[in-house]
């Protein structure tokens, strides 16, 4: 299975995070699952790359050109890369890629493309698993939010069946790989008229 991991680029967070994201890939790359990721150098992006390399598994790497022409992020080369034109065809090609997600511990864009691959699933566009690896609890609060945008009605309760917070590398792997689409219409998913 190729498994899109998206997360932090900073190379300044605290080591915690590196070793669980390392070892999260070494697992899954060891039961013979491949990766497709941002192809960042640094902090979790490389840490998931260095993962899947002493796993022994296949890594694909989607940039846009011009990180490489600007210096914008160090590039993990030890990979199959594909350069995109922008960010928008970036993510699309790693969405296509991808048979599962998981999102581990980032900023702004690991953010972002959490929230676009989920409304793309609340919308009927995949139907692919997507794991939150919450480790050291750095998504609680982003969990808790979640359940204050449910019970205040913005999400269905259906909606939130459409992620699963885990916080161990083992429980990740097992979610991803036991994962059925629950084959809900995406009319329930969405709250309207």
């Amino acid at each position: 299975m190729k498994i899109c991991i998206f997360g932090a680029s900073s190379a300044h967070i605290d080591d915690l995070y590196i070793k669980a994201v390392e070892e999260l890939g070494k697992k899954l790359a060891l039961r013979g699952h491949s990766l497709v990721f941002g192809c960042g150098a640094t902090g979790l992006m490389g840490a998931a790359a260095r993962g899947f390399k002493a796993g022994g598994g296949a890594i694909l790497g989607v940039i846009p050109e011009f990180f490489q022409e600007e210096g914008i992020e160090k590039i993990y080369t030890d990979c199959e890369i594909i350069y995109t034109d922008t960010m928008a065809e970036r993510k699309k090609t790693m969405e296509d890629e991808a048979d599962a997600f998981i999102i581990v511990p980032g900023g702004i864009g690991t953010f972002e493309e959490f929230f676009e691959v989920l409304t793309l699933k609340q919308l009927g566009r995949h139907e692919k698993a997507i794991a939150i690896y919450n480790i050291a609890g750095y998504f609680d609060d982003l969990e808790k939010f979640m359940q204050n945008v449910k019970e205040r009605k913005f999400i269905t309760f259906e909606c939130s069946k459409l992620y699963k917070y885990l916080d161990s590398a083992d429980a990740v792997a097992d979610y991803i790989e036991n994962y059925r689409p629950q084959g809900t219409p995406w009319q329930k998913l969405k709250i309207g008229d």
